[in-house]
């Protein structure tokens, strides 16, 4: 049994699985553990999985190797989206004590001091996803420049491709006013700059008869943040009145990541997706009509069961001709018990490799398209702490990615800046202009 000790986090995945570690962690802090790296021999190693990402179970293993190679003795906990959804299998990995579902990993504390390192099989407890009605507040930390802050979880979607409800279970949210409080504690600790993240964050609020509109309202009134960033939107749920209101706010700034996955309506509809293209088209218009400037992030799946050479280049000439900014592209992957495995119509992997690379270079040419129409404009920078070769490195508040040379007084600061040239590594130099540092 552990009381307490020394305690390492190993996170895989999306932004709200550092969000959910990052308050994991702080529990443990609370209780008197010492937060460490992976190879600083810790006493506890919580791994927090994630559905999405291919070779999960080759990931696990590999942090549990890792683990016991500096503590042969080390409590190895297993949370997550994966351990939700193959609780048993996890399980057999060697070395592997507990793995706890969605239902009960904010829970882990308790169960770690309770429970002692096993031989064989680790204990499971991961009830049914139905069973996973509550919403745990959390915020990642660490990072004093950038907080990742959970406002939402779960789906109610069951998109053909996803195993994303199975593994976190339906929509939920807490209220406006307990996430507002939320957010004032990440800006408490200091932190620039917010990302609003969740799995389906324009789903906010429905339980309490609110909506995402009117917590970004709420937000934007608090005093001590730089700015606000919303993570990935459906298409459907990014209404007229969200963009209006970010085009014109003090904080939010103006950039958005939009899910596409197919640019064919056929391919959109076997996806059950809840949108066509002639919606997504107006979205993007919409943001481009009221912020010129905006950067628009899509993401693309390739190869999904059924997409012809035809299918395929009518998506990739939807795109090209959308005003959007970078691209990430997914090559598709069979999950189970999705409702895209019914479909006969299997994409060889090959194929669906190409038609990624094709978008992946798409992406490349958009992205320097939408910097170098910005060289020579005038913007604010959120610097970071992180050095390379003498330089730091920042994003605009339109997530164009700069850097100048290092300068320790500029950490976690925004300064405005006058954008230069590409640099060989695809980012924009910079030089500040003569503005007091915030």
């Amino acid at each position: 049994m552990i009381s307490n000790g020394k305690v390492a986090f190993h996170t895989l995945g999306c932004k709200l699985n550092f969000a959910e570690t990052s308050a994991i962690a702080r529990s443990f802090n609370e209780a008197g553990y010492a937060r460490v790296e992976v190879q600083e021999a810790p006493d506890v190693v919580v791994i927090n999985t994630c559905s999405v990402t291919d070779n999960a179970d080759k990931k696990c293993r590999n942090i549990v190797r890792r683990a016991l190679s500096t503590n042969p003795d080390a409590f190895i906990a297993v949370i997550g989206c994966y351990a939700q959804l193959k609780p048993e299998e996890i399980a057999n990995i060697e070395g592997v004590d507990l793995v706890l579902g969605a239902n009960e990993k904010f829970n882990l504390l308790e169960h770690v001091g309770h429970l002692d390192k096993v031989d064989g099989t680790g204990v499971v407890k991961a009830t049914a996803i139905k069973e996973t009605k509550d919403f745990i507040p959390s915020y990642s930390s660490g990072d004093r420049t950038r907080t990742f802050l959970k406002v939402q979880d779960g789906c109610n979607y069951f998109c053909a491709f996803c195993t994303i409800p199975l593994a976190r279970g339906r929509s939920r949210s807490a209220n406006i006013e307990r996430t507002v409080l939320q957010a004032k504690e990440a800006i408490a600790a200091g932190t620039k700059e917010i990302v609003l993240t969740g799995v389906n964050i324009g789903d906010f609020g429905t339980a309490h008869n609110e909506d995402l509109l009117g917590l970004i309202k709420e937000l934007d009134q608090l005093e001590g943040v730089e700015r606000y960033r919303i993570s990935s939107i459906e298409p459907n749920l990014l209404n007229n009145e969200i963009i209006d209101f970010v085009a014109q706010s003090n904080h939010f700034v103006p950039h958005f990541h939009i899910p596409l996955q197919s640019g064919n309506d056929e391919i959109l509809r076997a996806m059950r997706r809840r949108y066509l293209t002639d919606l997504y088209k107006d979205r993007i218009q919409r943001i481009k009509d009221k912020m010129p400037d905006a950067c628009i992030g899509v993401d693309v799946i390739t190869g999904f069961p059924g997409e012809t050479d035809e299918h395929f280049n009518i998506t990739y000439e939807f795109i090209q001709k959308l005003p959007v900014s970078y691209l990430h592209a997914f090559t598709y992957s069979e999950r189970a018990n999705t409702t895209a495995l019914r479909i006969d119509e299997v994409i060889p992997m090959n194929i669906r490799q190409e038609r990624t690379k094709m978008l992946r270079i798409l992406s490349a040419k958009k992205k320097r398209v939408f910097y170098q129409n910005h060289l020579g404009d005038e913007r604010p920078v959120l610097f970071e702490a992180s050095e390379h070769d003498g330089l730091m490195f920042g994003f605009t508040d339109n997530y164009v990615k700069v850097e100048l040379p290092f300068a320790k007084e500029l950490i976690n600061k925004v300064r405005d800046v006058k954008l230069g040239e590409m640099t060989p590594d695809g980012n924009v130099s910079a030089s500040l202009l003569t503005t007091t540092a915030t």
